[in-house]
């Protein structure tokens, strides 16, 4: 035994060491398995070392290196794990770990199901085998499973958990077995089960982000098992490297098997010394026997660690030809993170790691080869990336198309640690401090978007490339003037910026100055970084995605509203041959059973089976993900299963992981939705009509009409106030009255066709009256005698014209010469409206990308808590106290002839209901930041929207409308509390700043309720005169008008209010939003409104327009109608969409 005395001594030193070091150790190892399992890796390693600390604190002595892995690891057992299919890389091992040793039974969410793969693996070598159960299962086939895995010795794997658990399970998950007749039973289902020791149950849970409830987590070990970047790349380099060089592969699973059965036939050998010396009796030379058992040991033992020492070798030779691949093995894992976050975008954007790794596989094989590996490498990476980059937009809208490409782009340059982070999160969050506006020195620039532009100039400040930029910016601003030319993107900045600056550092500056022309300077850099192909979305081709499916993975059209993919489905069908093989069912009330035997059905026969709107049939899903899970391969070779369904959170995550998704919008724009309403006809329909003329002149407005209101919804609130969503169905009623009237009617009746379309078949979907308002002046255009005329202009250009009565061809023809993208003009819209649309766009994009980011922090940053500590600090700091309720209502008491006193002690309730809740979440938030009490969800919105310069939904609730980010909110807040307090201190005010009013309306009918009874008037006899006051400001006015008041503080979009013509008149070119001046509001009774030279312009608080009906039924947005006075006719400015504001969005 000499050769093992100098291996056996070092061990028997560091086991003795260890025994001291025990109880340190355990603690450590303790609490890992204990505590550690729901979080990340880089939490799991701070928590450790945290723990390690504070036994030091104690006196607490330890392993120098302690931690979980290296306690409790078993590399022979962990080699095995890795067998099974448990990756490599440490989170995971720790993972294998805590299942091995944990006293509850674990739950572990796995939303690529590893763990799912890696525990039926391992199941597969129990003896007494496995069960894979869902909750879908009929309650008696569970519970006849799980008392025959409890009586057994099965395993269970109980997969897709639900958020919330089913109590049936109770006694397992607690464990409440008793002792009865010398062995264990547990109570179960009503009768006692005799309990096997062999029996394991497992959980697993798809669901990427779930919240369990407390008395969840105290029944069961909860695993974070969702895939770690690292363990990604080592399961993706695996992947290529068998796909490239499966020698190499093949020889290092070779190793690892032989490692493993060497490590345990070693353990075995040491075992059987040990034991055969400690059962020996006398003179153990005399002992033949164990002589040779010891000599055949020993022979063994030093095989095995010759066999060891010579593995290590190749080990580390093939290890280096492997280590080759992994910059393909590191795209790889980038590329899966970015796909994984865009659920949280939209929830059927879902894909699973299995089609990811497939798509990887097919890369391999497509990728153009070369005989220089380094080339080969370059290859492989591009392919793959466009491949995933062509196969996930076929699935994602339109309006996401960008969002991804421009993730993708960030996340490549991240990982080739060549995109500053800093930089990113300043061009996504923007200035979130708050600092003192200058004036603005610059003649180009209006005043209502100077202190938005300046803030974003001086936050650049904070980047290091940046420094010195807003002293020149206010120094010289005519040298960043080139920004207003119609092509600001192209521009080039003053140096030394555009020197200075790279690509990305200048699209900050873009944002900041012209954030219209941001979504084209994206595309620029992104086709600068990753070439054009990166912004040009490929086109759908449903031929395509039908040779990616198969009978085990359906096709899902994701819809949007006006999309109907039944038609292409029903079109691709005959081209195919499969029309009389193919069968459509829409979901709804009792048709689930119904699909279900037809998906059986045509599985046998072949054939195909679309089962449409299936977000109609929540409660149906759980039967859906069922029927998915079974599809087989063994079926008959033209089975298809085909889906519709319209974005829903209930579909199920794992028929969305594993199908073909499409996305088949309807077309925009005019000329699209034009083309498309002529190509669905034919000239017997065109013809088929007593007066054809009429009627093709007639229908040519409907179609216009028809594509202009769907078109106006691209430009937001100005548009429409609801984005509505009109369908061909409605254009077809109105074709068939059409055709009825003129039929039957010799007289044309226009005012009953406008009458019908607009507030009947368009109009019976618009809900807001103002939209009614518009919709009936936009139809007034297209359906009139006017129309008959050959060459009738719709719009003041001309471009959009009526043509004289064509064939269906000639239409299509006329048609095909309209411009693609049409002006603002051809919709009654200013030019302005085109920016507008642009910045919403471009706001919308950076909102969704800002949601899906990690909630990390770059190494060498401070940690985001601190970063969220700071800015709770400074808010908190500018939060102004709660009012003295008390105080204010004596000096203000309830008074009959003053109602603005009521008007004041309600704003002044609710102003103090927001500032106690924003102390309170303050104080608690940054308590829960340093673990002194619980981080409810609700507190982690908060901290997240802190962070992401938002306002916080427990604040908005409780505060007043606002689109404002949190840094202006928060200005806002300040000055609106500055009006309030000199209310308080210096009385009623002679003019009123109406945007600092939390409820306006309630001041308003205060006003109307004081002048009713001073002159003791009924108050609904009274109406408004507005008299607009352009000849002075609201500094001027030095005391109260003898009735009604002065107010001030609105914005007008859509046009300006002109001092020197006294009425309305067009926005100046970027100008978007103007100052209305001073308004004196007088209550006049029985007033009767002007018919014409005036528009009623609608008041509302905020830029979206649309509001709800509050319980006091006022709207929650809308205020009141302004007579505005106007040269033009009242249908001009209703188009160009009008409206005033009391609060802009920035």
């Amino acid at each position: 035994l000499k050769d093992e005395k100098e291996r056996w001594g070092i061990e028997i030193e560091e086991l003795s060491k260890g025994g001291v070091f025990l109880a340190g150790d355990s603690v450590v190892a303790a609490a890992m398995v204990a505590y550690s399992g729901p979080f990340t890796s880089e939490y799991r390693q701070e928590l450790e070392s945290s723990w390690i600390q504070e036994l030091s604190k104690e006196g607490i002595q330890r392993s120098a290196n302690v931690s979980m892995r290296a306690f409790l690891g078993n590399p022979v057992l962990t080699q095995q794990w890795n067998i099974y299919g448990l990756p490599k890389d440490d989170t995971s091992t720790e993972n294998g770990i805590i299942i091995s040793e944990s006293r509850r039974w674990c739950l572990m969410i796995d939303p690529q199901t590893q763990a799912n793969k890696y525990l039926k693996n391992m199941a597969k070598d129990n003896p007494g085998g496995f069960d894979a159960v869902k909750p879908s299962e009929p309650e008696k086939t569970l519970t006849q499973k799980l008392e025959m895995a409890i009586q057994y010795g099965r395993w269970i794997i109980y997969e897709n958990v639900g958020k919330d658990l089913d109590p049936i399970l109770e006694p397992i998950l607690l464990k409440q077995t008793i002792k009865q007749g010398g062995e264990l039973v547990l109570p179960f289902g009503g009768k006692n089960i005799t309990y096997s020791s062999d029996f394991r149950f497992y959980m697993t849970t798809t669901m990427p982000n779930p919240h369990y409830p407390p008395e969840t987590f105290v029944k069961v070990t909860i695993l974070n098992f969702a895939i770690t970047p690292k363990g990604l790349e080592e399961q993706m380099l695996a992947q290529i490297v068998t796909l490239e060089n499966p020698q190499v592969e093949q020889k290092k699973i070779e190793i690892v098997k032989k490692n493993a059965e060497d490590r345990k036939e070693l353990q075995r050998v040491e075992d059987a010394i040990l034991s055969s010396l400690s059962a020996a009796e006398g003179d153990i030379l005399m002992d033949e026997t164990l002589i040779n058992k010891l000599q055949s040991s020993k022979k063994t033992s030093t095989d095995i660690n010759q066999r060891v020492k010579d593995s290590k070798i190749t080990e580390a030779q093939t290890d280096k030809a492997r280590e080759e691949y992994r910059p393909v093995a590191i795209r790889a894992s980038i590329l899966f993170f970015c796909i994984v976050d865009l659920s949280s975008i939209d929830p059927m954007y879902q894909y699973s790691l299995q089609w990811f790794t497939n798509l990887f596989a097919m890369a391999v094989g497509y990728a153009p080869t070369s005989n220089q590996l380094e080339q080969r490498l370059k290859n492989l990476n591009d392919y793959f990336t466009y491949s995933l980059y062509e196969n996930v937009c076929r699935s994602l809208f339109e309006k996401h198309k960008l969002n991804f490409s421009l993730i993708l782009t960030v996340k490549i340059l991240e990982g080739a640690k060549t995109m500053d982070l800093q930089a990113w999160r300043y061009f996504l969050a923007g200035y979130t401090g708050d600092a003192k506006v200058p004036v603005n020195p610059t003649k180009w620039i209006d005043d209502n978007s100077w202190p938005n532009i300046w803030r974003q100039f001086y936050g650049m400040e904070q980047l290091e490339n940046m420094k010195g930029i807003e002293k020149h910016f206010m120094e010289k601003p005519d040298d960043f003037r080139p920004y207003d030319a119609i092509e600001a993107h192209e521009e080039k900045l003053p140096e030394p910026f555009e020197s200075k600056l790279d690509p990305f550092e200048k699209l900050i500056v873009l944002k900041a100055l012209r954030s219209d022309k941001l979504k084209q300077g994206i595309q620029n850099w992104i086709a600068l970084k990753m070439g054009s192909q990166f912004i040009e979305a490929p086109t759908f081709k449903l031929d395509k995605c039908f040779k990616d499916s198969s009978t085990t993975t359906p096709l899902i059209f994701v819809l949007s509203a006006g999309s109907d993919p039944v038609a292409d489905f029903n079109r691709y069908a005959e081209e195919m041959g499969m029309t009389k093989k193919s069968e459509t069912i829409s979901l709804g009330k009792g048709q689930g059973e119904k699909a279900e035997k037809l998906v059986k059905a045509y599985q046998t026969r072949g054939g195909w089976v679309l089962l449409q709107n299936c977000h109609l049939a929540v409660t149906w899903m759980p039967k859906l993900e069922e029927l998915c899970e079974n599809l087989k391969d063994d079926v008959h070779a033209e089975f298809r299963l085909w889906m519709t369904s319209m974005p829903t959170p209930y579909f199920p995550i794992s028929a969305l992981q594993n199908s073909i998704k499409m996305t088949l919008e309807p077309p925009t724009g005019l000329k699209l939705n034009l083309l498309r309403s002529y190509e669905n006809m034919d000239d017997n329909e065109l013809n088929d009509c007593k007066k054809p003329e009429v009627f093709k002149k007639l229908l040519f407005g409907f179609c216009l009409f028809h594509a202009i209101i769907q078109d106006r919804r691209k430009f937001g609130p100005i548009g429409w106030n609801i984005a509505y969503e009109f369908t061909n169905e409605d254009l077809g009623v109105c074709k068939k009255q059409l055709k009825t009237f003129l039929d039957e009617y010799e007289e044309i009746p226009y005012k009953v066709l406008n009458f019908i379309g607009a507030e009947i078949n368009y109009g019976g979907r618009v809900t807001d009256d103002k939209d009614v308002r518009l919709i009936n002046t936009i139809l007034a255009i297209y359906i009139n005698p006017d129309v008959l005329s050959d060459d009738y202009k719709f719009s003041k250009s001309g471009i959009y014209k009526s043509p004289a009565p064509l064939d269906q061809a000639e239409y299509i023809n006329y048609i095909k010469t309209l411009p693609l993208n049409p002006a603002p003009e051809a919709f009654g819209l200013h030019e302005n409206a085109e920016i507008t649309t642009a910045q919403n766009e471009i706001r919308t994009l950076l909102e969704t990308i800002l949601s899906v980011q990690p909630r990390a922090t770059a190494k060498g940053a401070r940690s985001r808590e601190e970063i969220i500590t700071e800015i709770a600090n400074n808010v908190e700091k500018k939060t102004p106290a709660p009012f003295d309720y008390e105080s204010v209502y004596n000096v203000y008491p309830t008074d009959y002839k003053e109602s603005m006193n009521t008007v004041l002690v309600q704003e002044i309730i609710k102003y103090n209901n927001l500032l106690t809740v924003m102390k309170k979440t303050l104080i608690e938030v940054k308590k829960a930041l340093k673990g002194e009490v619980v981080m409810s969800e609700e507190l982690e919105f908060l901290a997240n929207s802190l962070h992401d310069n938002q306002v916080p939904k427990l604040w908005a609730d409780k505060g007043f409308l606002s689109e404002k980010p949190l840094a202006s909110w928060i200005i806002d807040l300040n000055d609106r509390i500055e009006f309030l307090s000199k209310w308080v201190q210096g009385g009623t005010p002679n003019v009123f700043w109406i945007s600092g009013f939390f409820f306006p309306q309630a001041f308003i009918t205060g006003m109307l309720q004081n002048y009713a009874r001073k002159h003791v008037i009924a108050i609904d006899r009274l109406g408004f005169e507005f008299k607009i006051c352009d000849h002075m400001t609201y500094q001027e006015i030095t005391q109260k008008p003898e009735d009604g008041c002065y107010i001030y503080g609105m914005f007008l979009e859509g046009a300006r209010w002109s001092s020197e013509k006294h009425a309305l008149t067009d926005s100046k070119p970027k100008e978007l939003y103007s100052d209305l001046p001073l308004i004196q509001l007088l209550p006049i009774a029985d007033r009767v409104q002007p018919k014409t030279g005036i528009y009623n312009c609608p008041l509302y608080k905020v830029l979206s327009r649309r509001g709800t009906l509050s319980t006091t039924g006022h709207s929650t947005n809308y205020v009141m109608s302004l007579e505005l006075t106007s040269a033009e006719e009242e249908a001009i400015w209703i188009r160009a969409g009008v409206a005033a504001f009391l609060s802009l969005s920035y």
